[in-house]
């Protein structure tokens, strides 16, 4: 695929993003492990030691998927959908919290937790936009260079 052509302002946003999915990594290994716990989907297995697994590896992959956004500006495209599908296979873990009234993040009442629901998709877009994703998308739609 070729090279899309970002804004100044796009890509300090995938900068942005690339940083908070780093900081995001680096939680899920250290400090706010105990909270992620509480994203786990109920409907997995509910052994700890699966749980803390699903934990450690999502933040890896968060680790891996903020530094892609950060430093692999030439394959940004591919990281934008990469990223984009992650936040939506994390997603579910957003709706158990929900769905089963779980305390985490500050994120303490119902009315909290449904909002953290409308944050997902704000993230989906946003790391296809600061990418030139959808950009690319809408070229190759229309077969333009």
């Amino acid at each position: 695929m070729a090279t899309i052509k970002t804004s100044t302002f796009q890509n300090i946003c995938r900068i942005f993003v690339g940083g908070f999915m780093l900081y995001a990594g680096i939680s899920h290994l250290t400090f706010l492990r105990e909270e992620f716990l509480a994203q786990v989907p109920r409907w997995l297995p509910d052994n700890p030691a699966f749980m803390d697994f699903v934990v450690v590896s999502s933040g890896i992959v968060e680790i891996a998927l903020g530094l892609a956004m950060i430093f692999l500006s030439r394959y940004k495209v591919t990281v934008g959908v990469i990223l984009a599908i992650f936040y939506v296979l994390v997603f579910p873990g957003n709706i158990s919290q929900y769905t089963n009234q779980i305390d985490a993040f500050g994120l303490d009442t119902d009315q909290k937790r449904l909002m953290r629901l409308f944050f997902q998709p704000v993230l989906i877009l946003l790391a296809l936009w600061s990418t030139g994703a959808i950009k690319a998308y809408v070229q190759k739609m229309f077969n333009k260079s």
